[in-house]
């Protein structure tokens, strides 16, 4: 027989996840779900919580902060996101509330990796700009090098900023097209992998297999940035009080400057940059 909960466990889910919902009822959770694909407005969040839920599942659009923990204290017991990302909980009022939040880590590691790479390719071949003029029947003629010309990755130098399982996963695909990779983090350096990684571009030269020799290092964030031809980022959303390295504005006016004008930017994380860094900054590039 399947054992029943005394006293029910009364979750409030934000979003539709599926057959996992159906788990939880199947071992006596009491589950209720916002049934719209849109997010819920908070207000309606906080009453939830308020009417003493012990369980919230969220997503990466639902703002958990220290109104929401405050009301659920004594009842609330976990907030559970079904993401990897976790940019939305402010970690500093959870651990100030002691209400453990949980996310589904690792899920999405090659994905967002390989989503990033594609983005590095498309912007050094102006596949977009190529696309929307094809798409609007403008290419009329052809030529060596206008409207526009694309460029290799091949050979190019890219800084990886945050040396996580998505930065290092990020590595591999750029050693397979022998980039010279500057590493850079903040918080922890993989110095194994690194090795293990110039030793694969060191064989590859060795056997002919690549023309050039290539390399990978760390180094500062300031070197990184104005040696790369792209840079990619790839560390979580931390601010003050929520870390001793916190990444909140990790770019701004001052570090964009250092990077070449030529240089692209791919895949920023959500507050990372201010958004009055960029006008000026795009300006003069």
């Amino acid at each position: 027989m399947q054992s029943q909960m005394p006293n029910k466990f009364r979750v409030f889910a934000t979003a539709d996840i599926g057959p996992s919902l159906d788990l939880l009822r199947q071992r006596g959770y009491e589950v209720e779900l916002y049934p719209h694909p849109q997010a819920p407005p908070k207000s309606l969040i906080l009453d939830k919580v308020k009417s003493g839920i012990d369980g919230l599942i969220t997503t990466l659009r639902d703002p958990i902060d220290a109104e929401i923990f405050e009301a659920g204290q004594g009842q609330l017991k976990v907030v559970a996101q079904i993401a990897v990302g976790f940019d939305n909980i402010n970690r500093a009022d959870a651990n100030r509330y002691k209400i453990p939040f949980t996310h589904t880590a690792d899920v999405l590691t090659e994905a967002t990796a390989e989503f990033a790479f594609f983005m590095l390719g498309v912007l050094a071949r102006k596949m977009w700009t190529a696309e929307h003029l094809t798409r609007e029947n403008k290419w009329g003629y052809w030529h060596p090098y206008l409207p526009f010309l694309g460029d290799e990755v091949t050979g190019k130098t890219i800084a990886i900023i945050g040396t996580g399982r998505i930065g290092l996963a990020m590595i591999k695909k750029c050693a397979g097209f022998d980039m010279n990779i500057l590493c850079y983090d903040p918080a922890y350096q993989n110095h194994a992998f690194v090795k293990a990684i110039q030793e694969i571009k060191d064989l590859l030269q060795r056997r002919g297999i690549a023309k050039e020799k290539t390399w990978i290092k760390y180094t500062t964030l300031d070197d990184a940035l104005r040696e790369a031809d792209f840079v990619s980022v790839h560390v979580p959303l931390l601010r003050e009080r929520e870390s001793d390295t916190p990444t909140y504005h990790l770019f701004n006016e001052r570090t964009l400057r250092m990077m070449k004008p030529t240089a692209f930017l791919v895949k920023p994380v959500s507050q990372l940059i201010p958004t009055k860094a960029w006008p000026d900054v795009a300006c003069k590039a």
